[in-house]
């Protein structure tokens, strides 16, 4: 699935894109740096009935968020961790086992954590204006 998006669109893409998170609650959202990866992830927190406020989590490398319906979603951040270890130790591996939704970005990091099915979003920049999602599950 594609889409080309503005971001005041990206609420009306996170909604589009929703559904088919229930086929894996592990989601890895690929990007260069200011694609809009933290943007369209509280996109997808809010269309999933997040109300809390939600921040980056590059320094904490983990946020995790409580929709209304009580699920818990983990908003993992690997850009400044430097391997596995590193991940392990910030409590990654038991985000992404705990069975609750995890967005992951820079995900490339630690690919040999993730599970065999998980979805895989890339977003880029297709103009100064517009974003490129491609969505792959």
């Amino acid at each position: 699935m594609d889409m080309i998006f503005t971001l005041d669109e990206i609420d009306n893409i996170a909604k589009k894109i929703v559904p088919i998170l229930n086929n894996s609650k592990i989601v890895a959202v690929n990007g260069a740096m200011g694609a809009g990866k933290t943007t369209f992830i509280h996109a997808l927190c809010r269309q999933m009935g997040v109300v809390d406020k939600m921040s980056s989590p590059t320094y904490s490398v983990i946020q995790q968020y409580k929709t209304k319906d009580n699920l818990l979603i983990n908003h993992i951040d690997i850009y400044r961790l430097k391997d596995t270890d590193e991940a392990i130790q910030a409590g990654v591996d038991d985000a992404i086992n705990s069975g609750d939704f995890c967005f992951i970005e820079w995900p490339e990091k630690i690919l040999n954590l993730l599970p065999l099915h998980f979805v895989n979003i890339f977003i880029q920049s297709a103009n100064h204006a517009k974003r490129k999602l491609i969505v792959k599950n």
